[in-house]
């Protein structure tokens, strides 16, 4: 049977990027819109595939509560399964905010069940970069290679100055030395970045100084604090159009 596939027009291909231009502009708009509402906040990464009960699962779990109840900052991850997962049941579990900014995928992406508030995405770029301006900090736990693309497009920004600065912990030393002494020895070494760039982010898995580094983070957004945005909101109360930036000018926000 003869192929009857078109080739696409001219017309055609300029009406496609049309609108994926128009998707990824209002991803960026509602994505930044929607973390304007948690001025105070505190980004998880780390694997998919840590279960619960493992090591790293419940130390996030425990640290997450913890920056939720002693600091009452809101707890962003990326809404998935493993440390995502451990960090939102944390910040649930103490009672505070715990934000998702989910993914899109053909297959049913699996959501975690402890999210106060969430947005979806679509393209895996806007997402991430909406998660790169979200907090205060952002604390890192052992994970693959997409933990590591997140790190180092963070740990890039900073370095060229591209965000405000703002604490990078690494949490897990056996898993985050290794790769320190290959910025070190092989990076340093040849030249390929200076020795300041190392002093960026902080590997510990002292809970007290993680604290301590949370709490004297600067806040980064340009907004005026409110109390009343750290309470818990509802899920999905976003998706109505509907916040406490109903009223506030666009000119105020500064990344």
């Amino acid at each position: 049977m003869e192929n009857e596939t078109k080739p696409l027009t001219l017309l055609e291909i300029s009406e496609s990027a049309k609108k994926r231009v128009t998707l990824i502009s209002k991803e960026f708009t509602d994505g930044f819109e929607f973390i304007k509402n948690y001025p105070r906040s505190v980004t998880f990464f780390g694997s998919a595939r840590t279960k619960g009960g493992e090591y790293y699962y419940e130390k996030a779990r425990k640290l997450a509560g913890r920056i939720v109840e002693e600091l009452r900052y809101s707890v962003v991850t990326g809404g998935g399964p493993g440390i995502m997962r451990a960090a939102n049941r944390g910040a649930y579990e103490a009672g505070g905010n715990s934000i998702g900014l989910t993914i899109d995928l053909p297959s049913e992406q699996s959501v975690n069940e402890y999210l106060t508030d969430k947005i979806g995405f679509h393209y895996f770029f806007s997402r991430k970069v909406c998660l790169s301006f979200s907090a205060e900090a952002y604390i890192f736990f052992p994970g693959g290679f997409g933990t590591l693309d997140e790190f180092v497009e963070i740990l890039t920004l900073m370095q060229t100055n591209k965000v405000p600065r703002a604490p990078i912990i690494l949490i897990g030393k056996n898993h985050w030395q290794p790769l320190e002494e290959f910025f070190k020895n092989i990076l340093l070494k040849d030249g390929l970045i200076n020795s300041d760039d190392i002093s960026i982010y902080t590997i510990t898995d002292d809970e007290e100084a993680v604290l301590e580094i949370i709490k004297n983070a600067q806040i980064r957004i340009g907004l005026e604090y409110n109390q009343k945005s750290e309470e818990p909101g509802k899920q999905n109360e976003h998706d109505k159009g509907e916040g406490p930036l109903s009223e506030l000018s666009k000119e105020h926000y500064i990344f």
